[in-house]
């Protein structure tokens, strides 16, 4: 399996890593029979609740564009050390931008998530 799928399967699992902080800081908040409701008046999540659904969120928009770039440049035949590394980056990012987000560091957060997005633009501009 080459990096880039490498950094797929593991973006993938801090995506599932993160629904699952997600779930139990709402669980915390508003209780299970809450969560297992249909949430028609559920109360809005905040503090580390709403931060890690707000996380979690933010990289299921982030995954899917990392998901079709790396799996283009795998069809393509692009793959290379570049698309790796955009890879890494990405990955390394997103986990830094997970933790950051949770503990609750507004500017450090938009930074990292910067970082991420300029790993999503390495590997983009290894395909065009």
């Amino acid at each position: 399996m080459s990096p880039d799928l490498k950094f797929l399967v593991w973006a993938t699992a801090l995506t599932a890593l993160q629904m699952v902080v997600a779930a139990m800081a709402a669980t915390q908040q508003v209780g299970l029979p809450t969560l297992a409701s249909n949430r028609e008046d559920m109360q809005a999540l905040t503090g580390i609740a709403g931060r890690a659904q707000r996380a979690h969120r933010n990289m299921l928009e982030s995954l899917v564009l990392f998901a079709a770039l790396v799996l283009v440049a795998q069809a393509a035949g692009k793959a290379n050390a570049t698309t790796a590394l955009g890879a890494e980056i990405f990955f390394w990012a997103r986990l830094v931008y997970a933790i950051v987000y949770l503990v609750g560091i507004p500017w450090l957060r938009t930074g990292v998530w910067a970082v991420a997005v300029a790993g999503l633009v390495v590997i983009f501009l290894q395909l065009v």
